[in-house]
């Protein structure tokens, strides 16, 4: 098991499976370039990220506020009506940077040069789901961002680490109130049940023991940062998963990590996000065990992971339901076009399900076929039409003033967005012979071929037109982005 892959069978749709899945997908020209390195070369290419250098700046305000602390003494001071003003002030300023931060991290997904780490970004975020509603500070949301991006593909304990104290967690699983006369559960509670082990691999005593060794660790609100308050740490002997001790929270994490379900449970999570869900128990224990041979490091995972015969059988190739943010994505660097304005992306990935930075709830998002209802897989096919012809108007799910009125001015600015430019993205030969176009729609949207009765659609489409225009390509590409297919990857 988790023998690599046959040279023999590497090609065109392998390594356009292998950019869907680490990555967010790509031209052709992009897919042929990982094709031509080879299975091993294409691997190295994405799983060593850091070799390629990455200039993106940081957004203007992601540091921390060095007036912060006279902030905070002026609202203690302030009247009632006062505070009212000054907490008014704070929520836009904050939903500003939120909108910034949503288009910031799109466009390292989409444009960025580590394809890999922005897709184990978004694992992480999904994983260690936090949401900006409860945190209510976009700077400590950019900050667990590239806590993510710095320790994606690094050890297993290093990150649990600084995920236990990392500012806006402390606030989202209520540690920052968790102290030695009452200790909070919530944490030590998610840390085993949802991020390590699973249920069914501790019990209630060890997440009340885990509450104790956890009490203590805090949230500075002047400084941003977390905190070690002893006074507030519980010192007395507790046992957790079998370790008895006067332990802290780091004692803790190392314990979970020693566990044999620690491993299996990641794996197996990472093997559904980047191949298939429902893994078999054989393949999830060899993915483990690979794990614990690499030191319990993610990098050596993943290189087996994106080599091995399994990640590329029929089974897993075109079968998982693409999320929003691939679906928007993959659609914009296939349709060789920007993004749409941060206002209207944030709005239309909300309306498919997955609102960046606020996931629904402490597990995050379902995924799979959960992302496919009918209402969102119209809203799928009227983004198609928006993104490829360039018209639409935008409409927010909200009656507040604020929020209408960006609404109203978006559409006077943007309503005809330009269209995708056909030039750009077929061959001549390929926009004047239809037998050609259809195959490359195919190559370009699917990377395969689609079922026949898809396929005659869209060739009954083009058997009805005359000399091709670029309007009537235009259509045709809406029409693929439509297919049961094209939802897929």
């Amino acid at each position: 098991m988790l023998e690599p892959l046959a040279p023999s069978q590497w090609n065109f749709t392998m390594a356009a499976h292998l950019l869907n899945r680490a990555g967010f997908g790509g031209t052709p020209s992009e897919i042929e370039r990982l094709e031509k390195m080879g299975l091993d070369g294409a691997v190295e290419y994405l799983v060593e990220y850091e070799k390629s250098p990455d200039t993106t700046p940081n957004p203007e305000w992601a540091k921390p506020d060095p007036e912060r602390r006279e902030k905070l003494q002026a609202f203690r001071l302030a009247s009632v009506e006062e505070r009212k003003k000054l907490q008014q002030e704070e929520r836009l300023k904050q939903r500003r940077r939120m909108l910034e931060l949503r288009g910031w991290w799109l466009e390292r997904m989409a444009k960025g040069p580590r394809p890999l780490q922005e897709k184990l970004t978004l694992f992480w975020h999904g994983h260690f789901a936090t949401s900006v509603q409860k945190v209510k500070d976009a700077y400590l949301m950019w900050l667990q961002n590239e806590t993510f991006r710095a320790l994606a593909s690094g050890p297993w304990t290093q990150m649990l680490m600084a995920v236990t104290k990392d500012p806006a967690m402390l606030v989202w699983l209520d540690q920052a109130q968790s102290r030695k006369l009452q200790p909070n559960e919530n944490y030590a509670r998610e840390v085993m049940e949802l991020f390590t082990l699973g249920e069914g691999h501790y019990t209630e005593q060890d997440v009340a023991e885990a509450a104790r060794a956890f009490t203590g660790l805090t949230y500075d609100r002047v400084q941003q940062t977390s905190d070690f308050r002893h006074r507030n740490h519980d010192e007395g002997s507790k046992t957790v998963l079998g370790k008895t001790g006067s332990l802290t929270w780091t004692d803790v994490l190392q314990q979970i990590v020693a566990q044999p379900q620690a491993g299996r449970f990641i794996c197996a999570k990472l093997w559904s996000f980047f191949a298939s869900e429902h893994p078999s128990d054989d393949l999830v224990d060899s993915l483990a065990a690979a794990f614990r041979k690499g030191g319990d490091n993610f990098k050596p995972l993943l290189r087996i992971l994106f080599r091995s015969e399994e990640f590329y059988a029929d089974a897993v190739i075109r079968s998982q339901v693409k999320s929003p943010v691939q679906w928007l994505v993959g659609s914009a660097k296939m349709l060789e076009r920007d993004l749409p304005p941060p206002l209207v992306a944030a709005n239309w990935l909300s309306n498919l399900g997955q609102d960046l930075f606020a996931p629904p709830n402490v597990k995050g998002w379902d995924g799979g076929i959960s992302w496919i209802t009918t209402s969102n897989l119209l809203a799928r096919y009227n983004q198609a039409q928006m993104l490829v012809q360039g018209n639409g108007r935008l409409e927010l799910n909200s009656n507040r003033k604020g929020l209408k009125f960006m609404e109203r001015r978006f559409n006077r600015m943007h309503g005809n967005a330009t269209p995708v430019s056909a030039e750009k993205i077929f061959q001549p030969a390929e926009r004047n012979q239809k037998k050609l176009l259809l195959a490359a729609l195919e190559r370009r949207f699917i990377q395969g071929r689609l079922k026949p009765t898809q396929e005659q659609v869209l060739r009954d489409y083009l058997d009805a037109r005359g000399t091709l225009e670029d309007a009537d390509i235009l259509e045709i590409i809406r029409l693929t982005m439509s297919t049961p297919e094209y939802q897929l990857t």
